[in-house]
C-alpha cells in the first residue's frame, strides 16, 4: 500500500484574513478558492508540493451541526485547541523572525522540546495552532 497525505482541513472565521496569512505570510500557493451560499473554501499549499494541501473551510459548513455545537467550535478555535497543523522548515530561526515581524500571533518562540524536536508555534487568524518544526538530518 502506498498512501500519502493529500489534504488536511483547518476551519477559518475570516476567509480574507486566512488567505492573507497562508498566502502572503507563509508563502503558500492558492490552489482553489470556491464560494457557495455565502461561504468560502480556500485550498492552499507549499510551492513545489502540488500534492499536499490545506483546505481552509467555514466551520459552519458541517451539515446537522447545532447552534450550541457551532458556539463550542468557535470557542475552541479561539483558544487554539480545536485544530492545528505541524509544518517544517530547514531554518526555524529565520522562519520565526519573519512570522514574528508579520501579523502572526506568537504562541511559543523556538524551543528545544523534551521529545526531540525544536519548534515554535503561532496562531492563524482563526486561532488554529500552527507549529513549525526544524528539519534535522536523520540520525542513523
Amino acid at each position: 500500500m502506498n498512501i500519502t497525505i493529500h489534504s488536511s482541513f483547518l476551519p477559518h472565521t475570516d476567509p480574507d484574513a486566512s488567505l492573507t496569512f497562508y498566502r502572503d505570510i507563509l508563502g503558500f500557493e492558492v490552489r482553489n478558492d470556491v464560494g457557495y451560499e455565502g461561504m468560502r473554501w480556500i485550498t492552499v499549499g507549499p510551492s513545489g508540493q502540488p500534492d499536499t494541501s490545506i483546505v481552509l473551510h467555514p466551520p459552519a459548513a458541517t451539515p446537522g451541526i447545532t447552534d450550541d455545537e457551532r458556539r463550542t467550535i468557535l470557542e475552541l478555535m479561539a483558544k487554539g485547541s480545536y485544530f492545528g497543523v505541524n509544518l517544517a522548515t530547514a531554518d526555524l530561526d529565520d522562519t520565526f523572525a519573519k512570522l514574528e515581524a508579520s501579523s502572526a500571533e506568537v504562541v511559543q518562540e523556538p524551543t528545544e522540546q523534551p521529545y526531540g524536536v525544536r519548534d515554535c508555534a503561532f496562531r492563524d487568524p482563526a486561532g488554529n495552532m500552527i507549529r513549525i518544526q526544524e528539519l534535522r538530518p536523520a540520525v542513523r
